[in-house]
């Protein structure tokens, strides 16, 4: 009886050097194992062992095949040859048996029977008997035939299952289920490897390799072959490949289609289908993506008569995919493809909500299954992570909630969810944060490089804060290099700080670039806790602007909480109020300038000039911030004397340069109202500027009392019997009352950017701007809008009469440069004829 030898090596060209020496010998059995799993699979089918000849090659999988083998009580004692190399990375014990490669063919028969030394073979206590199957390696598909008609006269199971509806195996020749690469006919000689197609009746062959003996089965020629499909190892690398690339397609219609094309050909699916069925939807599932690779042209079904689509809309999974998942269930649109195996897999959100379905499929059985459904599962989780952002993204550009740049929310939407997190924390009494990140220089790259690199930096900067915190927080854009965050859910103060130190870290790594260059940005961080720092909105991104300023303070590129601790904020006041009383003087003040427009010809009517500091450690710092600080240490009155004056002779060169008759609004304070000689300093900057007074409008804002400024009509009074225009700023948002406003000498009224941004949000406030108009309207007073950020802003206040608009719809506020580029770009556009911009 031949003996059976075990041979274990990783290494194809020993393997073969083992066989070929062997096998000429004709007395022994071959079985093969490439590595540790093939080695414990083949040992669990208990074969009859007489010898093992093991590759000593000193990998990790040779040391875990000794160890298998080993420890196996049946086989323990067997018998081991070590065939070694040149220069061995193991070499075997004085005590093993063993010879070099180059001598394989020379020795190593002789060396197998010397170590086998009897005909008792090594066998488990419950003998199996000699098998084909372990004639090769474990896990094949194998069939044996007889000679020489080579007729199968058995077949393994997985064979079985290769070919399942064509029939039985057994019986057919190997012509028919072969066909060699190269033209090789039948009856093959021995050998590993060999390429050739299985062929089935339904026309879908299967690509794979062969490994052939002939053998001698109780004095009958018998053919041996094992097939290896190849297609679940290409398929497991192509599904993997694809999973890893599925996640650069973009979520519009192109990039669902530019995946779905990838699943299919990746997957060698015949049919891929998207549809999209979003609960506000009032028209049904909507196909999204649909790819067909099946012969000619399919007449799809209406969705509304595909119940299989209906199952799977409503959450369940339909898989109909290997042997084990039965016949397809009976649909149209399954009948139309002609499919045999396919799977719908619902598309769900992060709630388990459905958003839409996806359907593959195959004309033929799959036997790849295993690999197949995990493949799918996650190809859904795409498509639905794609809905559902695209979904966020469409009702968010809607209502201009979105910013467009980064597709984070906008300041808008970001004040809009600060609210709501207030309340609910007030009803839970649950703890939240407020950061707020800037852009270290980020002016210096903006203007080195150009806006254009600053746009690509703005929307790096993005995706590493969203990527920095949970899903269940808010990452928002406020405002050109500023963001806003919103940690909720806060146990511990420490777990803010350690997303904060993430935040610093991830911009320490550098930016690429559209160009391929790498620029390096970092960012401060200030963080405020609701309820211990602030219990309003408002107050709680003041703290958190105050502590982003001291995070600056200290070097830049690190965070700061907000100092609860008196002392160290009134430090910091002090450091700043010190060195605002030398701003002027240093050249560090600059007037931005925000044009206003004709709500109806939407062309340039007026500019508000707004002050910024910019300091020369800190950057530039928020009007906000130390508007503030300088009224309450009176700094504001030389502050605003030189706003005054620069904008005028500002406006004056725009005026002789365009002749235009632009009005120029100029903020007043309480401080500088309280001046007795107000009138004069005005008075003086239009004589020394030579502005027409009619093109100065000074701004108060509501809040300002008689109260707090005794003499407050009658100063104002004599500005506007100078020529001056006044206006009443923030409108709205103070405490006067209807008779103090009819009193007042005010041309204009400015609505509140708060009741503004609003429109399209709550009623109330825009019932609120509909009165504002309208009574100011019945008072003579022309009426300004500030804050009309999106186009539902524009139509609202145009179609209740509004008269003039200001914001960032239409411009931001912009340096002299700028504003001047843009009352050029107007001239021009006049010139030629056409319609005016403002942007």
């Amino acid at each position: 009886m031949p003996s059976g030898v075990l041979i274990f090596t990783p290494r194809r060209d020993v393997r073969r050097a083992v066989f070929d020496a062997l096998d000429a010998d004709g007395d022994f059995v071959l079985l093969s194992a490439r590595d540790a799993a093939q080695l414990e699979a083949l040992l669990a089918d208990a074969p009859p062992l007489h010898v093992a000849v093991i590759g000593a090659d000193g990998t990790a999988d040779m040391a875990q095949g000794l160890r298998i083998l080993r420890g196996s009580a049946a086989y323990s004692q067997l018998p081991v040859v070590y065939v070694v190399g040149e220069a061995p990375g193991v070499a075997p014990d004085d005590s093993a048996d063993w010879l070099r490669e180059n001598a394989i063919a020379a020795e190593l028969a002789q060396r197998v029977r010397a170590a086998i030394g009897s005909d008792t073979p090594v066998v488990p206590s419950e003998p199996s008997g000699l098998d084909y199957r372990f004639a090769f390696e474990a896990g094949a598909a194998w069939v044996v035939a007889s000679t020489p008609e080579g007729c199968v006269i058995e077949s393994g199971g997985a064979m079985n299952r290769l070919m399942s509806g064509d029939g039985p195996v057994h019986g057919r020749l190997l012509t028919d289920l072969f066909t060699m690469e190269g033209g090789l006919a039948w009856p093959v000689p021995d050998g590993d490897g060999m390429s050739c197609t299985l062929r089935r009746l339904d026309g879908s062959d299967i690509a794979g390799e062969i490994d052939v003996r002939h053998l001698v089965d109780r004095g009958a020629h018998r053919i041996a072959v094992a097939f290896r499909d190849l297609r679940a190892v290409e398929m497991a690398g192509r599904a993997l490949s694809l999973l890893s690339v599925l996640d650069a397609c973009p979520s519009d219609d192109e990039g669902m289609g530019e995946a779905g094309a990838m699943l299919a050909d990746a997957l060698e699916l015949d049919v891929v289908a998207v549809w999209s069925a979003l609960p506000e939807s009032e028209f049904g599932p909507e196909v999204l993506t649909r790819i067909w690779n099946g012969p000619g042209l399919v007449e799809w079904p209406d969705a509304a008569d595909l119940p299989l689509l209906k199952t799977c809309l409503g959450g369940e999974t339909l898989s109909h995919l290997g042997a084990a998942s039965g016949a397809p269930v009976a649909d149209p649109l399954v009948d139309s493809l002609g499919l045999r195996s396919y799977a719908f897999l619902p598309l769900l959100d992060e709630r388990r909500n459905v958003l839409g379905a996806l359907l593959a499929g195959r004309r033929r059985s799959a036997s790849d299954g295993r690999v197949l459904e995990p493949a799918l599962r996650a190809a859904a989780a795409r498509f639905a992570s794609a809905l559902e952002l695209r979904r966020a993204r469409e009702q968010g550009r809607a209502r201009g909630l979105v910013d467009m740049l980064t597709a984070l929310p906008n300041r808008l939407l970001f004040n809009d969810r600060l609210d709501t997190t207030i309340r609910e924390a007030e009803r839970t009494g649950e703890c939240f944060a407020t950061l707020l990140v800037d852009l270290d220089r980020f002016k210096s790259i903006n203007d080195t490089l150009g806006h254009a690199v600053g746009d690509q930096v703005l929307t790096a900067v993005a995706k590493r804060l969203r990527a920095s915190v949970r899903a269940s927080d808010t990452v928002a854009r406020y405002a050109g290099d500023e963001f806003t965050m919103i940690l909720r859910h806060i146990i511990k103060r420490d777990d803010v700080l350690r997303i904060a130190e993430k935040v610093v870290q991830a911009m320490e790594i550098p930016l690429g670039l559209d160009d391929g260059s790498e620029l390096q940005a970092t960012v401060s961080v200030g963080i405020s806790f609701f309820p211990d720092d602030a219990t309003e909105g408002e107050l709680l991104l003041r703290h958190a602007d105050e502590a982003m300023y001291g995070a600056k303070s200290l070097g830049r590129n690190n965070y700061q909480i907000y100092a609860a601790n008196t002392d160290a904020s009134q430090q910091q006041h002090v450091a700043l109020k010190a060195r605002l009383r030398h701003a002027v003087k240093n050249d560090e003040l600059r007037v931005f300038y925000q044009p206003q427009v004709n709500a109806v010809t939407e062309d340039i009517v007026g500019m508000e000039a707004l002050v910024r500091w910019e300091h020369p450690e800190l950057g530039m710092i928020s009007p906000a911030f130390f508007i503030p600080l300088a009224e309450a240490s009176g700094l504001i009155v030389p502050i605003g004397e030189w706003v005054l004056r620069t904008a005028c002779a500002q406006a004056k060169a725009w005026e002789d340069t365009y002749g235009l008759g632009l009005r120029l609004g100029v903020n007043l304070s309480a401080v500088q109202l309280m001046q007795q000689n107000l009138a004069e300093v005005v008075t003086t900057a239009l004589s020394d500027t030579g502005l027409d007074p009619n093109c100065l409008e000074l701004e108060v804002t509501e809040s300002i009392s008689v109260k707090t400024v005794p003499h407050l009509v009658e100063t104002l009074d004599a500005l506007h019997a100078m020529g001056c225009h006044i206006a009443i700023d923030d409108f709205g948002t103070g405490a006067a009352s209807l008779d103090y406003l009819r009193r007042l000498p005010a041309d204009r009224i400015k609505i509140d950017q708060s009741f503004v941004r609003n429109i399209g949000v709550d009623p109330d406030d825009e019932a609120i701007v509909r009165a504002t108009i309208d009574m100011a309207h019945r008072l003579k007073r022309g009426v300004v809008a500030e804050g009309v950020e999106i186009e539902q802003h524009l139509q609202f206040l145009r179609a209740n009469g509004c008269d003039e608009l200001q914001g960032y719809l239409f411009c931001r506020p912009l340096p002299v440069v700028a504003f001047d580029k843009l009352l050029a770009e107007r001239e021009r556009v006049i010139t030629e004829g056409r319609a005016p911009v403002t942007a």
